[in-house]
């Protein structure tokens, strides 16, 4: 692997000691960012970025990759309605080969969109072929990922109505052993637990113990709708003794101030994914409140059966509704705008070291920092409707989007190049209609026998 010298771009590295520079140069030798400068002369692979921003790639720090074989099966889904119409529906029926051609799929679109790592939630595990497929998918499209192993979902009443059935250990110890014997890797591995309220104290306790036996982080949703607000999950872990700063908490729009001051005395991060939650009927969500309490929360897409996989949404959707919920609140009090606004460039950093902290990676991504992988993004902001560039950080949160996407790289090698991705995309294509030709089928099927039987 040789060096690669992008030469020329405006540099938004999000690391506070190196700063931005209006015109500079990205050294990349082997796997790593060897140098950050205004100007840098190197024996290495030229690519002129004049007229393009370069930034860190963007950390989705939670996505049930598996579900982009139903892309968009649940366009006005509610919380309620995604557990009768995907995880009750489409979920039991999911093949190894789903999840594959899924994960394929769905991590090529990440790379696509300049997402660099992902945190793949992966409730799927109906069989012990399952995760290994998932693994598989991850693994062929070259993307930086936790591969978080979750629960089955062959019956919604039995994995998530205050569940006896605890995440098999035996196969989770297994799949530790066989692909994540290192913690060094592209891929590192977490568990997906569905916590307290879904499942039963046992399991809760079982769950926990095993993440930490096997010294992998813990990934859980909390606090999402009214009805997990009323689980007060994260009391429930404190009464188990059970919170740590292993733990990420997805959501958490219905969280108490003393669950919150809990998450953050114990070391918790936080994951947001601002669009589910505004269109699903989660609540609010909290970045403000999180940052409030000196949290650090990351964004992150959730689902595809109903929103866009891409990270400007993300980043524009949480923007737009803080300040919103900020200025209504000022406008009714009569109060004066408050100084912690959010602004454009928190944004960015939410979107990228944020992310990277929350995935427990942020040594090695996150942001343009010499010595750390090389997971960079070219965004091209010559385009029309990103130029011309008056400040190049709200050109990236505010103006651009997967189009303007023109080169990723990830741990040194090019994923995308000039626009394209560097990848077999004809075959992951046919893979994924296959298995969406293949789901929708069989749910019509299991839907017209079910009512033959009623």
């Amino acid at each position: 692997m040789g060096k690669i010298l992008l030469k020329g771009g405006t540099v938004l590295s999000v690391d506070p000691q190196v700063g931005d520079l209006p015109t500079g140069d990205v050294l990349i030798d082997g796997e790593t960012i060897a140098g950050v400068e205004a100007s840098i002369d190197a024996d290495a692979e030229v690519v002129d970025c004049t007229g393009r921003i370069v930034i860190p790639g963007f950390v989705d720090t939670h996505r049930h990759t598996w579900e982009a074989a139903i892309r968009n099966c649940a366009p006005d889904a509610t919380l309620d309605d995604y557990f009768v119409e995907v995880l009750d529906t489409f979920a039991p029926l999911y093949r190894p080969e789903d999840v594959y051609a899924s994960n394929v799929a769905g991590s090529l679109e990440c790379l696509n969109a300049g997402i660099t790592t992902l945190v793949d939630w992966s409730h799927i595990n109906n069989t012990p072929d399952h995760p290994d497929a998932a693994i598989q998918g991850l693994k062929e499209s070259g993307i930086r990922s936790l591969y978080a192993y979750g629960s089955a979902n062959t019956s919604l009443e039995k994995y998530w109505f205050f569940s006896s059935e605890a995440i098999p250990g035996d196969d989770v110890r297994r799949v530790r052993e066989t692909y994540f014997s290192s913690d060094s890797g592209l891929l590192t591995m977490g568990l997906a637990t569905r916590g307290p309220g879904f499942t039963q104290d046992q399991v809760v306790q079982a769950e926990w113990g095993l993440a930490r036996e096997l010294g992998i982080p813990i990934t859980v949703h909390v606090g999402m709708g009214r009805l997990a607000g009323r689980f007060a999950m994260v009391e429930q872990l404190d009464r188990l003794g059970l919170l740590g700063p292993d733990t990420t908490f997805i959501h958490c729009c219905y969280f108490s101030d003393h669950e919150w001051q809990r998450v953050k005395d114990t070391g918790g991060t936080i994951s947001i994914a601002p669009q589910v939650e505004l269109q699903m009927g989660h609540g609010w969500p909290p970045v403000n409140k999180a940052r409030q309490f000196g949290l650090r929360p990351s964004l992150s897409i959730d689902v595809v059966t109903t929103v866009p996989g891409d990270m400007f949404t993300q980043i524009r959707a949480a923007f737009g509704a803080e300040r919103a919920r900020v200025n209504a609140v000022t406008w009714e009090s009569g109060a004066p705008t408050p100084e912690t606004m959010l602004t454009a460039r928190d944004m960015l950093t939410m979107a990228t070291l944020d992310g990277a902290h929350v995935a427990g990676l942020e040594d090695r991504t996150g942001s343009l920092t010499p010595g750390k992988q090389a997971d960079v993004v070219v965004v091209d902001a010559s385009a029309i409707g990103v130029a011309p560039v008056h400040d190049p950080v709200a050109a990236v949160t505010l103006s651009a989007d997967v189009s303007n996407v023109e080169h990723v790289i990830v741990g040194g090698v090019f994923r995308k190049r000039d626009f394209r991705l560097v990848a077999d995309v004809a075959t992951a294509l046919a893979r994924v209609r296959a298995s969406r030709d293949f789901l929708a089928e069989a749910a019509a099927k299991a839907a017209k026998a079910k009512e033959s039987a009623a």
